[in-house]
């Protein structure tokens, strides 16, 4: 088990003058709820997730040998334009994992990014920017070792990546390696660690091969209440406390589930977790609502559907009004024919997204 001390990089005497690594790495969607952080993105509650597999971020680490001047020095492009609104954030997660990877002062770094799902398309960004970036800079760090005469193993090379990314967004350790991950301390997970997601240990059941995930863009606006602020509003919270057990509760119900592949007690579970995160929304101070009418109609469809046609299909939710539609690949065609006559015209302009499990990062270089 890794802790935080051995993810500190020694220096390195020899300097590698210049190169580029490319790196993909997908969104996730979250099963169990993270809601609630400590302090260094630490979660207040255990989480898992399904990695997706289209909606990725591509992100493309040039960089070049500088003289030590003290500073990070990086220009960031996003497809293939400045973009200077994206600095701070960057410039702010650099100086967070400054400590675990002091070479990063050796070299300028020009960051090109891009996202495969549109823009404010209300997919979140974070998770799948940070841990692309963080693979690039975990390929520099393998490159700078080997030069230095040390191999690093991939195990080493991906929970450090995952360590890295949730210093940059809590959700991003969980978009390195694997098709469910989960993060944070939890009793029945082994290697499970509030410092990185490590990859589901058991056997997950052939139901939950390629299980598909349609996004129904509702509303593809900005966020009403960024996460940063609607996590720190559960340090008060009333019923925070029992929040957090409840979702060690529930990740131990769905790790159960996962493996014999109950789908009927997967729904209760998903489905109770996406609406209790819109509770504990709902029932902080302040509080705020951040599903839209629309969201709402989707669920009644979805339920009515469900009972009319015993067909195994749910919903979840994220920290907004866009509904994630989860069901096995073998009733794709049903569930395909009722998203486009019933539901898409509850998507703003009609726009949704169809993705499926996937497996984590992917090296381009």
């Amino acid at each position: 088990m890794f802790s935080e001390k051995d993810f500190i990089s020694k220096p390195f005497s020899t300097i590698i003058e210049e190169g580029n690594f490319q790196w993909s790495a997908p969104s996730n969607i979250a099963l169990v709820k993270y809601w609630g952080k400590k302090e260094n993105q630490i979660p207040a509650n255990p989480s898992i997730s399904f990695t997706l597999n289209h909606c990725k971020t591509i992100t493309k680490l040039a960089f070049a040998k500088k003289q030590n001047d003290n500073n990070f020095s990086f220009d960031l492009l996003f497809e293939g334009k400045t973009k200077d609104d994206f600095k701070p954030k960057i410039q702010k997660f650099l100086e967070r994992i400054e400590i675990y990877c002091p070479y990063l002062k050796d070299y300028h770094f020009t960051i090109d990014t891009e996202n495969t799902f549109p823009h404010s398309s209300g997919i979140a960004s974070s998770a799948s920017g940070m841990a692309a970036l963080a693979m690039n800079i975990m390929s520099l760090e393998k490159a700078l070792s080997r030069n230095f005469g040390t191999e690093m193993t991939d195990h080493f090379f991906n929970q450090k990546a995952s360590f890295l990314a949730r210093l940059g967004s809590g959700s991003a350790c969980r978009s390195i390696k694997g098709s469910v991950v989960v993060w944070g301390n939890h009793a029945e997970v082994n290697g499970s660690s509030d410092l990185f997601g490590v990859e589901f240990s058991s056997k997950i059941h052939d139901n939950f091969k390629n299980y598909q995930d349609t996004i129904l863009l509702v509303d593809k606006g900005e966020k009403q209440v960024s996460s940063t602020v609607g996590h720190d509003l559960m340090h008060n919270h009333p019923f925070a406390e029992q929040r957090f057990a409840q979702a060690h509760e529930n990740l131990s119900a769905i790790k159960k589930v996962l493996e014999n592949g109950d789908l009927t007690e997967f729904i209760k579970i998903v489905e109770s977790e996406a609406l209790t995160l819109h509770a504990m929304m709902m029932t902080s101070i302040p509080y705020f609502i951040l599903m839209k009418p629309n969201t709402l109609e989707i669920i009644n469809k979805i339920w009515k559907f469900r009972n009319e046609t015993n067909i195994p299909i749910c919903f979840t939710l994220d920290a907004g009004a866009n509904v994630h539609i989860l069901y096995p690949e073998n009733v794709r065609v049903d569930v395909m024919q009722f998203i486009t006559t019933e539901l898409v015209g509850y998507c703003q302009n009609g726009n949704y997204i169809c993705d499926a499990i996937g497996t984590g990062a992917i090296k381009f270089i």
